[in-house]
């Protein structure tokens, strides 16, 4: 004795457009490309910020003065918080690896 199943009505196998989707490869390049266009999105933004802030202030560190816009040393504040970030991290990072090779 068969027993017959329902149909849905779904078609099982895949449309062209569905299964041409699921064969396109994620390659680094196209990572990279992605990468470029928001760094790209995000330069104009940082542009657009400069642009719209130029009024001059003056700023003391230590024993020296300078006259910047104010967009600009924003920027400058957070390429130096950054790269001291990355200081920190990259040290961080070479402690790691010693321990790891202490360990073998």
């Amino acid at each position: 004795m068969t027993t017959a199943v329902p149909d849905s009505g779904a078609d099982p196998t895949p449309s062209q457009g569905e299964s041409k989707h699921k064969n396109v490869l994620r390659t680094r390049a196209g990572y990279a490309w992605v990468g470029l266009v928001v760094a790209a999105l995000l330069g104009i933004a940082v542009l657009v910020f400069i642009l719209q802030n130029l009024e001059q202030v003056t700023v003391n560190v230590f024993a020296w003065d300078w006259n910047l816009p104010i967009g600009v040393l924003v920027l400058l504040s957070v390429i130096a918080g950054a790269l001291f970030t990355a200081l920190i991290g990259g040290y961080r990072i070479l402690q790691l690896r010693h321990a790891a090779k202490k360990a073998r």
